[in-house]
């Protein structure tokens, strides 16, 4: 991918959501609901404080993260659906868990 987003903004894939419930339940692609979870594309530089400094962003390409329903600007790069949102969009990262690779 050849897209670097600009000051704290943050380039998120979506993982995909489980096909079945707990109980065995199998789920159409029309009752999913869109993961609230993410995998960490690409990051920006950062966002400028008061005195025109730059402060690093605290997520990172890679880190795993869960994001609010309705966060981010859904966008198609290279045919892959990603979400552009600010690093304040993001709840938190999720650690000690690896980061699934998407499969090609």
């Amino acid at each position: 991918m050849k897209f670097r987003p600009l000051h704290d903004r943050v380039v998120v894939r979506r993982v995909t959501a489980e096909e079945k419930t707990a109980g065995g339940i199998i789920i159409p692609d029309t009752a999913k609901e869109k993961p609230m979870e993410g995998e960490v594309v690409s990051v920006g530089a950062g966002a400028r404080n008061e005195k025109g400094e730059l402060t690093p962003l605290d997520v990172k390409a890679g880190d795993r993260v869960l994001f609010g329903k309705w966060s981010g600007t859904e966008v198609k790069i290279d045919g892959e659906e990603l979400l552009i949102m600010k690093e304040s969009d993001i709840m938190g990262i999720i650690e000690g868990t690896a980061a699934k690779k998407k499969a090609a």
